[in-house]
Protein backbone atom coordinates (compact mmCIF):
# COMPACT_ATOMS: atom_id res chain seq x y z
CA UNK A 1 0.00 0.00 0.00
CA UNK A 2 2.79 1.98 0.78
CA UNK A 3 4.87 1.53 -2.68
CA UNK A 4 0.86 2.12 -4.03
CA UNK A 5 0.67 5.60 -2.70
CA UNK A 6 4.81 6.49 -3.27
CA UNK A 7 4.00 5.82 -6.78
CA UNK A 8 0.67 7.66 -7.48
CA UNK A 9 2.48 10.75 -5.64
CA UNK A 10 5.46 10.34 -8.28
CA UNK A 11 2.89 10.32 -10.83
CA UNK A 12 1.52 13.57 -9.49
CA UNK A 13 4.48 15.10 -9.33
CA UNK A 14 5.68 14.81 -12.64
CA UNK A 15 2.18 15.73 -13.88
CA UNK A 16 2.34 18.96 -11.83
CA UNK A 17 6.02 19.29 -12.84
CA UNK A 18 5.26 19.73 -17.03
CA UNK A 19 2.36 20.83 -16.36
CA UNK A 20 3.53 24.20 -14.74
CA UNK A 21 7.08 24.20 -16.54
CA UNK A 22 5.72 24.15 -20.06
CA UNK A 23 1.55 24.26 -20.45
CA UNK A 24 1.18 28.18 -20.24
CA UNK A 25 4.56 29.69 -21.82
CA UNK A 26 5.00 26.93 -24.58
CA UNK A 27 1.77 24.27 -25.08
CA UNK A 28 -0.81 27.21 -25.19
CA UNK A 29 0.87 29.46 -28.15
CA UNK A 30 1.98 26.04 -29.82
CA UNK A 31 -1.88 24.79 -29.70
CA UNK A 32 -2.96 28.44 -31.07
CA UNK A 33 -0.30 28.11 -33.97
CA UNK A 34 -0.99 25.13 -34.91
CA UNK A 35 -4.34 25.78 -34.73
CA UNK A 36 -3.97 28.66 -37.13
CA UNK A 37 -1.86 26.29 -39.80
CA UNK A 38 -4.93 24.24 -40.28
CA UNK A 39 -7.09 27.45 -40.89
CA UNK A 40 -5.02 29.59 -42.99
CA UNK A 41 -2.90 26.83 -44.61
CA UNK A 42 -5.28 24.77 -46.47
CA UNK A 43 -4.77 21.01 -46.42
CA UNK A 44 -6.01 20.16 -49.71
CA UNK A 45 -3.81 22.03 -51.35
CA UNK A 46 -0.54 20.80 -49.64
CA UNK A 47 -2.22 17.71 -50.71
CA UNK A 48 -2.39 18.81 -54.38
CA UNK A 49 1.26 19.48 -54.49
CA UNK A 50 2.04 15.22 -54.39
CA UNK A 51 0.60 14.28 -58.24
CA UNK A 52 2.70 12.39 -60.57
CA UNK A 53 2.91 15.84 -62.61
CA UNK A 54 4.53 17.57 -60.00
CA UNK A 55 8.38 18.41 -60.29
CA UNK A 56 10.18 16.42 -57.67
CA UNK A 57 11.97 19.36 -56.59
CA UNK A 58 8.82 20.88 -55.44
CA UNK A 59 6.94 17.65 -54.36
CA UNK A 60 9.80 15.89 -51.89
CA UNK A 61 10.35 19.37 -50.37
CA UNK A 62 6.39 20.19 -49.88
CA UNK A 63 6.13 16.59 -48.44
CA UNK A 64 9.35 17.26 -46.34
CA UNK A 65 8.04 19.87 -44.32
CA UNK A 66 4.22 19.15 -44.54
CA UNK A 67 4.25 17.91 -40.87
CA UNK A 68 4.58 21.54 -39.45
CA UNK A 69 1.18 22.10 -41.46
CA UNK A 70 -0.65 19.01 -41.14
CA UNK A 71 0.57 18.53 -36.97
CA UNK A 72 -0.72 14.76 -37.10
CA UNK A 73 1.06 11.17 -35.36
CA UNK A 74 1.79 7.68 -36.75
CA UNK A 75 -1.69 6.67 -36.62
CA UNK A 76 -3.56 9.88 -38.43
CA UNK A 77 -0.77 10.33 -41.21
CA UNK A 78 -2.25 7.09 -42.53
CA UNK A 79 -5.49 7.77 -44.18
CA UNK A 80 -3.80 10.81 -45.32
CA UNK A 81 -1.06 8.60 -47.07
CA UNK A 82 -3.54 6.47 -47.96
CA UNK A 83 -5.30 8.77 -50.11
CA UNK A 84 -2.73 10.31 -51.88
CA UNK A 85 -0.90 7.07 -52.78
CA UNK A 86 -4.32 5.53 -54.20
CA UNK A 87 -5.06 8.77 -56.23
CA UNK A 88 -1.97 8.55 -58.06
CA UNK A 89 1.17 9.94 -55.78
CA UNK A 90 4.44 8.70 -56.31
CA UNK A 91 5.71 5.88 -54.10
CA UNK A 92 8.75 8.64 -53.29
CA UNK A 93 6.95 11.60 -52.63
CA UNK A 94 4.07 9.77 -50.64
CA UNK A 95 6.98 8.30 -48.26
CA UNK A 96 8.62 10.88 -47.79
CA UNK A 97 5.10 12.31 -47.13
CA UNK A 98 4.50 9.59 -44.45
CA UNK A 99 7.33 9.96 -42.00
CA UNK A 100 7.71 13.45 -42.21
CA UNK A 101 4.14 13.90 -41.42
CA UNK A 102 3.96 13.06 -37.47
CA UNK A 103 7.99 13.79 -37.37
CA UNK A 104 7.94 17.44 -37.69
CA UNK A 105 4.41 17.80 -36.27
CA UNK A 106 4.86 21.63 -34.87
CA UNK A 107 3.31 20.67 -31.46
CA UNK A 108 6.15 18.00 -30.86
CA UNK A 109 9.49 20.31 -32.09
CA UNK A 110 8.22 23.40 -29.34
CA UNK A 111 8.18 20.66 -26.79
CA UNK A 112 10.82 18.96 -27.37
CA UNK A 113 13.25 22.38 -27.45
CA UNK A 114 11.58 23.41 -24.06
CA UNK A 115 11.47 20.14 -22.43
CA UNK A 116 14.48 18.24 -23.66
CA UNK A 117 16.58 21.27 -25.03
CA UNK A 118 17.02 24.05 -27.84
CA UNK A 119 19.83 21.48 -29.18
CA UNK A 120 17.75 18.17 -29.44
CA UNK A 121 14.65 20.20 -30.44
CA UNK A 122 16.82 21.22 -33.82
CA UNK A 123 18.30 18.02 -34.42
CA UNK A 124 15.17 16.15 -34.24
CA UNK A 125 13.34 19.34 -37.26
CA UNK A 126 16.31 19.06 -39.30
CA UNK A 127 16.93 15.19 -39.33
CA UNK A 128 13.21 14.09 -39.60
CA UNK A 129 13.33 16.56 -42.98
CA UNK A 130 16.81 15.16 -43.98
CA UNK A 131 15.64 11.67 -43.80
CA UNK A 132 11.97 12.18 -45.23
CA UNK A 133 13.40 13.15 -48.59
CA UNK A 134 16.09 10.51 -48.50
CA UNK A 135 13.51 7.78 -47.91
CA UNK A 136 11.29 9.03 -50.49
CA UNK A 137 14.06 9.06 -52.93
CA UNK A 138 15.27 4.93 -52.36
CA UNK A 139 11.99 4.18 -52.39
CA UNK A 140 11.73 5.64 -55.91
CA UNK A 141 14.64 3.85 -56.74
CA UNK A 142 13.81 1.13 -55.43
CA UNK A 143 10.19 0.79 -56.65
CA UNK A 144 10.59 3.14 -59.89
CA UNK A 145 8.86 5.87 -58.14
CA UNK A 146 5.73 3.23 -58.25
CA UNK A 147 2.33 4.78 -58.57
CA UNK A 148 -0.78 2.79 -57.16
CA UNK A 149 -2.28 0.65 -60.18
CA UNK A 150 -5.42 1.58 -58.83
CA UNK A 151 -5.22 5.31 -58.36
CA UNK A 152 -7.82 7.77 -60.39
CA UNK A 153 -4.89 10.31 -60.68
CA UNK A 154 -4.30 13.54 -58.18
CA UNK A 155 -4.60 17.00 -59.39
CA UNK A 156 -1.25 19.10 -59.51
CA UNK A 157 -1.14 21.86 -56.86
CA UNK A 158 0.70 24.00 -59.38
CA UNK A 159 -2.40 25.95 -60.23
CA UNK A 160 -4.19 26.69 -56.57
CA UNK A 161 -3.98 29.92 -55.79
CA UNK A 162 -5.89 31.39 -52.41
CA UNK A 163 -8.16 34.42 -53.10
CA UNK A 164 -8.83 35.81 -49.62
CA UNK A 165 -8.94 39.41 -50.00
CA UNK A 166 -6.09 39.84 -47.97
CA UNK A 167 -2.48 41.76 -48.56
CA UNK A 168 0.44 39.64 -49.23
CA UNK A 169 2.04 40.04 -46.13
CA UNK A 170 -0.89 39.65 -43.55
CA UNK A 171 -0.87 36.24 -43.02
CA UNK A 172 3.47 35.67 -42.35
CA UNK A 173 3.12 38.62 -40.24
CA UNK A 174 0.44 36.86 -38.16
CA UNK A 175 3.09 33.61 -38.21
CA UNK A 176 5.97 36.01 -37.42
CA UNK A 177 4.24 37.67 -34.05
CA UNK A 178 2.78 34.21 -33.08
CA UNK A 179 5.78 32.32 -33.50
CA UNK A 180 7.50 35.52 -31.56
CA UNK A 181 5.19 35.12 -28.92
CA UNK A 182 6.19 31.43 -28.44
CA UNK A 183 10.02 32.12 -28.76
CA UNK A 184 10.19 35.20 -25.85
CA UNK A 185 7.11 33.58 -23.93
CA UNK A 186 8.83 30.24 -23.33
CA UNK A 187 12.22 31.72 -23.16
CA UNK A 188 14.20 31.70 -19.62
CA UNK A 189 14.58 35.42 -19.52
CA UNK A 190 13.80 37.68 -16.46
CA UNK A 191 9.84 37.95 -16.07
CA UNK A 192 9.65 41.71 -16.35
CA UNK A 193 11.51 41.75 -20.00
CA UNK A 194 9.44 38.60 -20.80
CA UNK A 195 6.13 40.48 -20.18
CA UNK A 196 7.82 43.83 -22.23
CA UNK A 197 8.18 41.68 -24.81
CA UNK A 198 5.02 39.48 -25.19
CA UNK A 199 2.65 41.41 -24.08
CA UNK A 200 2.91 44.17 -27.05
CA UNK A 201 3.10 40.85 -29.28
CA UNK A 202 -0.02 39.52 -28.15
CA UNK A 203 -1.77 43.19 -28.68
CA UNK A 204 -0.07 43.13 -31.98
CA UNK A 205 -1.72 39.70 -33.32
CA UNK A 206 -4.83 41.15 -31.72
CA UNK A 207 -5.51 44.24 -34.14
CA UNK A 208 -4.14 42.52 -36.69
CA UNK A 209 -6.89 39.21 -36.17
CA UNK A 210 -9.40 42.15 -35.47
CA UNK A 211 -8.51 44.38 -38.81
CA UNK A 212 -8.07 41.91 -41.27
CA UNK A 213 -9.43 38.16 -40.69
CA UNK A 214 -12.86 37.59 -41.01
CA UNK A 215 -15.28 36.61 -38.02
CA UNK A 216 -15.20 33.20 -39.80
CA UNK A 217 -11.83 32.78 -39.86
CA UNK A 218 -11.59 33.58 -36.12
CA UNK A 219 -14.51 31.32 -35.00
CA UNK A 220 -12.39 28.50 -37.38
CA UNK A 221 -9.31 29.56 -35.79
CA UNK A 222 -10.80 29.06 -32.06
CA UNK A 223 -12.50 25.86 -33.32
CA UNK A 224 -9.17 23.75 -34.62
CA UNK A 225 -7.45 25.30 -31.55
CA UNK A 226 -9.62 23.52 -29.33
CA UNK A 227 -9.88 20.46 -31.33
CA UNK A 228 -6.49 19.99 -30.87
CA UNK A 229 -6.30 20.62 -27.63
CA UNK A 230 -8.81 18.07 -26.49
CA UNK A 231 -7.72 15.56 -28.74
CA UNK A 232 -3.69 15.44 -27.38
CA UNK A 233 -4.10 17.65 -23.79
CA UNK A 234 -5.58 14.89 -22.09
CA UNK A 235 -3.34 12.24 -23.45
CA UNK A 236 -0.27 14.21 -22.79
CA UNK A 237 -2.11 14.77 -19.05
CA UNK A 238 -2.85 10.60 -18.58
CA UNK A 239 0.81 10.09 -20.41
CA UNK A 240 2.66 12.29 -18.14
CA UNK A 241 1.02 11.25 -15.00
CA UNK A 242 1.76 7.34 -15.84
CA UNK A 243 5.49 8.27 -16.38
CA UNK A 244 5.85 9.37 -13.66
CA UNK A 245 4.24 6.27 -11.95
CA UNK A 246 6.28 3.64 -14.47
CA UNK A 247 9.48 6.36 -13.27
CA UNK A 248 8.85 4.83 -9.65
CA UNK A 249 9.03 1.17 -10.55
CA UNK A 250 11.28 0.97 -13.22
CA UNK A 251 13.95 3.99 -12.36
CA UNK A 252 15.64 5.88 -15.37
CA UNK A 253 18.79 3.83 -13.88
CA UNK A 254 17.81 0.66 -15.44
CA UNK A 255 17.99 1.82 -19.01
CA UNK A 256 21.53 3.48 -18.91
CA UNK A 257 23.19 -0.24 -19.79
CA UNK A 258 21.76 0.06 -22.93
CA UNK A 259 20.67 3.51 -23.92
CA UNK A 260 23.46 5.35 -22.03
CA UNK A 261 25.96 5.77 -24.48
CA UNK A 262 25.90 6.33 -28.33
CA UNK A 263 26.93 3.10 -29.52
CA UNK A 264 25.47 1.47 -32.64
CA UNK A 265 23.59 -0.82 -30.52
CA UNK A 266 22.32 1.49 -27.91
CA UNK A 267 21.23 3.82 -31.38
CA UNK A 268 19.73 0.92 -32.92
CA UNK A 269 17.75 -0.41 -29.55
CA UNK A 270 16.05 2.79 -29.87
CA UNK A 271 15.35 2.91 -33.30
CA UNK A 272 13.51 -0.50 -32.87
CA UNK A 273 12.20 0.70 -29.69
CA UNK A 274 10.58 3.46 -31.53
CA UNK A 275 9.52 1.66 -34.27
CA UNK A 276 7.63 -0.74 -32.15
CA UNK A 277 6.14 1.25 -29.47
CA UNK A 278 3.30 3.30 -29.93
CA UNK A 279 3.67 6.89 -28.82
CA UNK A 280 0.73 9.21 -28.81
CA UNK A 281 1.76 13.12 -30.08
CA UNK A 282 4.00 14.63 -27.44
CA UNK A 283 3.97 11.67 -25.12
CA UNK A 284 7.50 10.91 -26.52
CA UNK A 285 8.78 14.00 -25.11
CA UNK A 286 8.09 12.85 -21.15
CA UNK A 287 8.81 9.10 -22.14
CA UNK A 288 12.41 10.23 -22.96
CA UNK A 289 13.51 12.63 -20.80
CA UNK A 290 11.79 10.66 -17.52
CA UNK A 291 11.02 6.94 -18.46
CA UNK A 292 14.39 6.60 -20.19
CA UNK A 293 16.34 8.75 -18.09
CA UNK A 294 17.68 11.81 -21.17
CA UNK A 295 16.42 14.14 -18.44
CA UNK A 296 18.94 12.84 -15.95
CA UNK A 297 21.62 11.36 -18.21
CA UNK A 298 20.84 7.71 -18.20
CA UNK A 299 20.11 8.18 -21.83
CA UNK A 300 22.68 9.66 -24.61
CA UNK A 301 21.99 12.31 -26.82
CA UNK A 302 22.22 9.87 -30.02
CA UNK A 303 19.92 7.31 -29.06
CA UNK A 304 17.06 10.25 -27.40
CA UNK A 305 17.15 11.10 -31.54
CA UNK A 306 16.83 8.07 -32.65
CA UNK A 307 13.77 7.33 -30.45
CA UNK A 308 12.37 10.61 -31.17
CA UNK A 309 12.78 10.29 -35.08
CA UNK A 310 10.84 6.68 -34.98
CA UNK A 311 8.82 6.44 -32.30
CA UNK A 312 6.42 9.65 -33.71
CA UNK A 313 6.40 8.31 -37.50
CA UNK A 314 6.23 4.00 -37.19
CA UNK A 315 4.66 1.46 -34.22
CA UNK A 316 3.23 -1.55 -34.72
CA UNK A 317 -0.01 -1.11 -35.43
CA UNK A 318 0.87 1.33 -38.48
CA UNK A 319 3.42 -1.30 -39.65
CA UNK A 320 -0.03 -3.78 -40.10
CA UNK A 321 -1.85 -0.90 -41.63
CA UNK A 322 0.98 -0.09 -44.32
CA UNK A 323 1.20 -3.62 -45.40
CA UNK A 324 -2.23 -3.52 -45.97
CA UNK A 325 -1.84 -0.29 -48.45
CA UNK A 326 1.23 -1.23 -50.30
CA UNK A 327 1.71 -4.66 -49.82
CA UNK A 328 4.73 -6.44 -47.97
CA UNK A 329 7.78 -5.47 -49.82
CA UNK A 330 6.98 -1.84 -49.75
CA UNK A 331 6.28 -1.63 -46.16
CA UNK A 332 8.96 -3.99 -45.08
CA UNK A 333 11.61 -1.59 -47.41
CA UNK A 334 9.94 1.20 -45.92
CA UNK A 335 10.68 0.10 -42.26
CA UNK A 336 14.17 -1.04 -42.44
CA UNK A 337 14.62 2.30 -43.72
CA UNK A 338 13.61 4.27 -40.97
CA UNK A 339 15.07 1.98 -38.38
CA UNK A 340 18.66 2.06 -40.10
CA UNK A 341 18.63 6.01 -41.27
CA UNK A 342 17.17 6.67 -37.82
CA UNK A 343 20.39 4.83 -35.94
CA UNK A 344 22.71 6.79 -38.36
CA UNK A 345 21.13 10.02 -37.72
CA UNK A 346 21.82 9.18 -33.72
CA UNK A 347 24.88 8.23 -34.24
CA UNK A 348 26.03 11.22 -35.92
CA UNK A 349 23.75 13.78 -33.68
CA UNK A 350 25.51 11.92 -30.53
CA UNK A 351 29.12 12.18 -31.68
CA UNK A 352 28.79 15.93 -32.25
CA UNK A 353 26.73 16.52 -29.17
CA UNK A 354 28.79 14.35 -27.11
Amino acid sequence: MVDLFSALGSGWDSLLSYLGEHVLTCLVPAFFIAGAIAVFVKKDSILKYFGPKTKRSISYPVAAVSGTVLAVCSCTILPLFAGIYKKGSGIGPATTFLFAGPAINVLAIVYTAQVLGYDLGLARGVSAILLSVVIGIIMSLVFKDEIDPNSKGIVTGMDDTSHDGRPGWVVPTFFVLMVGILIFGSAKIDILLKMAIVLPLIVAVALLVAKMFEKDEITDWGAETWDLTKKIFPILVIGAFAVGVIAYFIPAETFRPYLGDNTISANLLASVIGALLYMPTLLEVPIIGTTFGYSVGAMAEGPALTLLLTGPSMSLPSMVVLYRIMGARKTIVYILLVVCLSTMAGLIYGSIAG
